[in-house]
């Protein structure tokens, strides 16, 4: 049965005056940015949690590998969810799982219930955050949408800003005796508020031609990546056993076994959880193995580097977190700078450069850590993290677009909860990954009885060769992205990055025409 919803239809004149959009859009953001504090306020307070609750390093990184591993699994499921059951639905019923979650992190008793509550909060988190976009798309007309996705950019900025600086002051202050537990308590008020306000003011909308739920398909993800993640994760405390090793081998059946189910589903009922066809378009494959890659990398990168400041070097939560603010400052003016002024005119180029900058600023950072060793000040990491966030900028804002520009306008959806997926995929790989490059290197050099000095100098290295293979990866981002198109050609139904009507869209299908049919009163 189809959907008389018509919140979609192009309507720019009722949906314009209709201020009540502003008040949705000021929730949806709001959950939204809960979301991106979230991922980064934990990263700061990881040594404090390890401290406080006895945590091992396989939990720390399941604390962190937890969260990405359950957002990746069930993107795309929540997207689809929202598409079936109501956008309003979802959204509300994740950020209220959402808070939940948060609350069941803040009283967590023992590492177990906090790895278990994060691993919901990032299930939540799936629900929750798909709806976003989806909501004001079809809240807002087309010639609005170039200024709201601006805000989007925006608030993304402010989001990894002030998530380090956020999580180091709420456990530096020890608030009530809490120690860490207000980086997860502060949603609390934020996450019932967005329920409250988001019940009364968004407005209700589905796909018109909502697909099925594939449940099949979304059971063989999960699976395959926890058959690449948990040994990945646990082997080098259990000794690295052969059943980690044909545990990491039989994902890649799985995986196999995902992409026949998925084509025979698409060939018998036309809704698989993954639409294949898109990999056919070489921008979208290229740009897919991008984003892994780069989740991979980032995911190496950030807890290695909290773990490297306030254990190898000693450093309190806030002077790490203070730190990393020339890095995020730098990843938000260069993101600004890459979508409005230097991708239109010099097209993938400008994310080549930004993964050969951030390979540079690695290389700064390993040279500087080797030099200056423990002695090693704030003040002499700004120029490796101002050069590897503007790298970083270069390449995140205009990354997306570069990869949906080829793709047909009614996969638009799908694509893009892909291109989240994989990401959080790789940055789970990449945690996982932690234990090769980091702690690997850190037991080769430590005994029982070390000597603190000693277990700086050990993270120390174990922090350069995590560098090393950072900058590896940031290389082979660069050689990828030569599949990416030239120039990303801009096709989201008629409205450019500024809102401005725009050429060359993708060819209209007869599913997307029929589609077009339904949405029109």
């Amino acid at each position: 049965m189809h959907s008389t919803d018509t919140s979609q239809a192009p309507a720019p004149q009722a949906a314009t005056g209709d201020r009540r959009r502003w008040f949705a859009l000021a929730i949806v953001m709001t959950a939204a940015f809960m979301d991106l504090v979230d991922v980064t306020i934990v990263n700061i307070a990881v040594p404090s949690i390890q401290r406080d609750e006895g945590a091992t390093f396989s939990q720390i990184q399941w604390i962190t590998a937890g969260y990405a591993l359950a957002f990746a699994a069930g993107l795309v499921t929540g997207g689809r969810l929202g598409d079936i059951h109501g956008r309003k639905r979802i959204f509300l019923l994740g950020i209220g799982g959402f808070t939940l979650a948060s609350a069941l992190c803040g009283f967590a008793v023992n590492p177990e219930m906090l790895v278990a509550s994060r691993i919901l909060q990032g299930a939540m988190a799936a629900l929750m955050v798909p709806q976003v976009l989806s909501i004001v798309h079809a809240t807002f007309p087309a010639h609005e949408r170039g200024k709201v996705f601006g805000l989007f950019g925006a608030i993304v900025g402010l989001g990894a800003v002030s998530g380090p600086l956020l999580g180091a002051l709420l456990t530096e202050w020890n608030l009530f005796g809490l120690e860490w537990r207000p980086i997860f308590l502060i949603n609390l008020p934020v996450g019932v508020a967005g329920l409250v306000l988001g019940s009364r003011f968004i407005t209700e909308s589905k796909a018109p031609r909502a697909l099925k739920l594939d449940l099949a398909g979304v059971a063989l993800v999960t699976l395959a990546l926890l058959m690449l993640l948990y040994p990945l994760t646990r082997g080098r405390e259990l000794g690295w056993p052969v059943w980690g090793y044909v545990s990491m081998a039989g994902a890649l059946v799985v995986f196999a076994a995902l992409v026949a189910y998925e084509r025979a589903k698409g060939a018998r009922d036309g809704s698989p959880l993954i639409e294949l066809s898109l990999f056919r378009v070489k921008s979208f494959a290229a740009g897919i193995a991008v984003q892994t890659v780069f989740g991979v990398g980032l995911g190496v990168f950030f807890l290695v580097w909290t773990l490297y400041m306030q254990v190898g070097l000693g450093w309190s939560a806030l002077r790490a977190g203070l730190t990393g603010v020339p890095f995020s400052v730098a990843v938000s003016a260069a993101a600004g700078m890459s979508v409005q002024l230097l991708v239109p005119r010099f097209g993938r180029k400008v994310l080549q450069a930004g993964a050969l900058v951030m390979a540079a600023g690695v290389l700064i950072y390993l040279v500087e850590a080797e030099r200056y060793g423990l002695g090693i000040t704030s003040w002499q990491m700004v120029l490796p993290l101002v050069v590897m966030g503007a790298g970083m900028g270069l390449i995140v804002a205009p990354l997306t677009d570069a990869v949906l520009s080829e793709v047909p306008r009614e996969h638009a959806g799908s694509a893009s909860g892909l291109i989240n997926t994989v990401q959080q995929m790789g940055h789970a790989l990449g945690l996982g990954l932690v234990s090769v490059v980091f702690f690997g290197v850190i037991d080769d050099r430590l005994t029982d009885r070390a000597a603190p000095a000693e277990v700086g100098g050990a993270f120390v290295d174990g922090f350069t060769h995590a560098l090393g293979w950072v900058a590896g990866v940031l290389v082979a981002i660069f050689l990828l992205m030569y599949a990416l198109p030239r120039r990303p050609a801009q096709h989201v139904e008629g409205a450019g990055a500024d809102g401005t009507p725009v050429t060359g869209e993708a060819p209209e299908t007869p599913e997307a025409r029929e589609e077009k049919a339904e949405l029109v009163p």
